[in-house]
């Protein structure tokens, strides 16, 4: 699938410290959440997930290859495979990176493109339905 954040060096438009202070806000949001299924995907320290996010962002919207030479190949849903992820709780981590976006100051194109890869990446990793079913 193309990406609209495909047409564009997303990374020369933000830069690292742009990506870093996204994830950071992301990861500040995750950490207030109240709802204990969504807070139960993350990890009770997020230091390392702000870095791993911000690392991939920087990877795939067009920037140096930082995950992968820390961790190697994203393999997204391998990643997640171990946490129960529903749409419920795909479309809460949407919204806190539609919040995140806004407050970091992400002019409203460049947001507009990463919300369409946001959008999708989340629906991908979805492996869980409402009821407890395994999708995969």
């Amino acid at each position: 699938m193309a990406f609209k954040i495909d047409e564009v060096n997303i990374f020369e438009l933000l830069g690292l410290e742009k990506l870093k202070e996204l994830s950071t806000e992301f990861y500040r949001r995750v950490q207030a959440d109240e709802d204990p299924e969504f807070r139960a995907i993350f990890a009770r320290d997020l230091s390392e997930a702000v870095q791993n996010q911000y690392e991939f962002f920087a990877q795939r919207f067009g920037g140096p290859p930082l995950y992968q030479q820390r961790k190697g190949h994203p393999a997204l849903r391998q990643r997640h495979a171990g946490f129960a992820i529903t749409r419920r709780a795909a479309d809460r981590w949407l919204q806190h990176m539609r919040e995140s976006m806004e407050a970091v100051g992400i002019e409203a194109d460049t947001s507009a493109r990463l919300e369409e890869f946001f959008a999708s990446t989340a629906e991908f990793l979805v492996n869980q339905g409402e009821q407890g079913e395994k999708l995969y």
